[in-house]
């Protein structure tokens, strides 16, 4: 069972309770009560199943209980993926289904659009958040982010093995190979994850990718995928051009992420 599925059937089987996504008086409203029991029950089931394994790249962490509804069972250190052939930076705090789903993302998604773009490969990627108690979007006084259970990431960008950097906060409206290469992989995001949000959205993701595998986010359970790209450069028009031959330039990740 795959880690979308995983956390679809095992959240919409447990009542997700208001008191869960109610608050903390004096902090907001995001995180008073106690985390739903499903959470680690399906972090439990993904690392019994033996897919994730502990290595240099994905370590074990101590437990995060709180405060309020905040925390993961068994949190995990991810440095790189997939088998540390691609950096993650900094180091990411993940639950096991996040991590099963981002590398099989970068396998079947990510490097395939980076070859077919740069002739390259994707050597590092930049992330802005994982794990963070807070509410969604920065809000202290709604729902609580995904990212408050170790199961959201904001990404910020790619670095090449050629050492070229692409950038959300750029590429998005960038060259028509960059555009292409964030395109498909962002396209590639919602066919993996549940929410996936960038540049367009809202104003909050201006300059990242925000993933995340709970669907249950989402009105009757549905996958949320924005913005559409109903207009913009054809993936077969860059498709069409020789491999980018551009020059190393330095990265501008932009400010934290959001959701």
């Amino acid at each position: 069972m795959g880690a979308r599925i995983l956390y679809l059937v095992t959240g919409l089987t447990v009542a997700f309770s208001a008191a869960v996504l109610i608050g903390c008086a004096g902090t907001g409203t995001f995180n008073l009560g106690t985390r739903a029991a499903w959470r680690g029950q399906v972090e439990q089931t993904c690392l019994g199943s033996g897919v994730v394994q502990a290595s240099a790249y994905i370590q074990p962490m101590a437990r995060i209980d709180g405060p309020g509804v905040c925390g993961l069972e068994r949190p995990l250190r991810v440095s790189a993926l997939p088998g540390g052939k691609v950096w993650v930076t900094p180091a990411a705090t993940i639950g096991c289904p996040l991590t099963v789903a981002l590398d099989h993302w970068v396998r079947t998604t990510v490097q395939p659009a980076s070859y077919r773009y740069f002739g390259r490969p994707v050597a590092e990627i930049k992330q802005i958040a994982s794990y963070g108690c807070r509410g969604r979007n920065g809000n202290s006084f709604g729902a609580p982010s995904e990212h408050a259970f170790g199961n959201a990431l904001d990404v910020a960008g790619f670095r090449l093995a050629s050492g070229e950097v692409i950038t959300v906060v750029d590429g998005w409206k960038g060259n028509p190979r960059e555009r292409a290469f964030l395109q498909t992989v962002f396209m590639g995001a919602c066919a993996e994850f549940d929410t996936v949000l960038g540049p367009g959205s809202d104003s909050f993701h201006y300059n990242h990718i925000h993933v995340d595998l709970l669907a249950t986010n989402n009105r009757n359970g549905h996958h949320l995928c924005q913005p559409s790209f109903g207009q913009g450069v054809p993936v077969a028009e860059a498709a069409s051009e020789p491999p980018s031959t551009a020059s190393v330039r330095p990265p501008s990740f932009a400010g934290p992420g959001a959701d």
